[in-house]
């Protein structure tokens, strides 16, 4: 048996997302093979010490901060499991002290490349099925703000293009309702209809799907967004300016924080600040006295 018993670990998360359940599981096991290096062949062997050096390890293969920090969230979590179930008796996390994020602001993309994104002309060598695809994707994660793996999660019927809303899986298997926008519906109302072309019947329900047939992937959805880009960006960015351009337009903070999904407010406050900087830039521009 296993003594890091990571897998355990790992089907313990039940309240966390698909995508997160797979970083903590790879961030342990990343922490588990580099103490097996120094001969620490398990939890329980692992010293305040050994998390430190981890830091610096970490630090000094140049890894972001806010990586830093969610690898180590990582391994406090799991050690808190191992406490809990009797495993080890002290948590080596315990009073060590974690680099804060570079407090990075979400980058917004401008109109050029949302023009890029949402209404380049079509490529007349490109399937008519994908283009009709890549245009339902698009729309909803910009004009609806869905995180990449709810919009992979969408079937046929949890969508209502008639009533404009889409009803939408988020973290922690949190069900919330979110509007659909005119051109998303549009977009949405081409695919469904020739949706049976590309996917087999035994796919289910699922909305979207890929060249071979299979329900779309994150990755997938990368590759529609570096196909379409003017310039590199990440499929985040639209869920990034989907929030930046609400409060632009004074959308309330509390509603934005609905759409989005977020469980605590303080994660919505952020675009707050890009807003903010967004309008100052606007005003050093164009104020003859700015």
């Amino acid at each position: 048996m296993d003594p890091w018993r990571i897998d355990d670990f790992a089907h313990a998360l039940t309240s966390l997302s698909d995508n997160t359940v797979a970083a903590y599981r790879s961030d342990v096991q990343s922490f588990a093979d580099w103490c097996a290096r120094s001969e620490l062949l398990d939890p329980g062997a692992v010293k305040r010490t050994t998390i430190r050096r981890y830091l610096a390890h970490l630090t000094t293969r140049q890894f972001a901060r806010r990586s830093i920090a969610r690898k180590i969230a990582a391994i406090r979590r799991y050690y808190r499991w191992l406490l809990s179930n009797g495993v080890v008796q002290v948590d080596p996390t315990s009073g060590v002290s974690v680099p804060a994020g570079d407090g990075r602001l979400p980058r917004v993309l401008d109109q050029r490349e949302l023009s890029g994104l949402l209404d380049a002309p079509a490529d007349e060598h490109e399937p008519v099925w994908r283009r009709t695809r890549d245009d339902a994707v698009l729309e909803l994660l910009y004009g609806s703000g869905l995180r990449v793996g709810e919009l992979c999660g969408l079937t046929v019927s949890s969508v209502s293009v008639a009533d404009g809303v889409a009803h939408v899986w988020g973290k922690g298997s949190k069900e919330r309702r979110v509007p659909i926008s005119e051109p998303a519906a549009a977009a949405l109302r081409r695919w469904i209809e020739i949706r049976h072309d590309v996917l087999p019947v035994d796919a289910g329900d699922v909305l979207f799907g890929n060249e071979r047939g299979k329900p779309l992937t994150p990755r997938d959805v990368r590759r529609i967004v570096d196909r379409r880009s003017p310039s590199p960006t990440h499929p985040h960015a639209l869920r990034h300016t989907f929030a930046t351009h609400l409060l632009d337009g004074g959308a309330d903070l509390r509603a934005v924080q609905e759409l989005l999904g977020h469980t605590d407010v303080a994660t919505t406050q952020r675009y707050t600040h890009v807003s903010r900087e967004r309008l100052s830039a606007a005003y050093r521009e164009a104020h003859p006295r700015a």
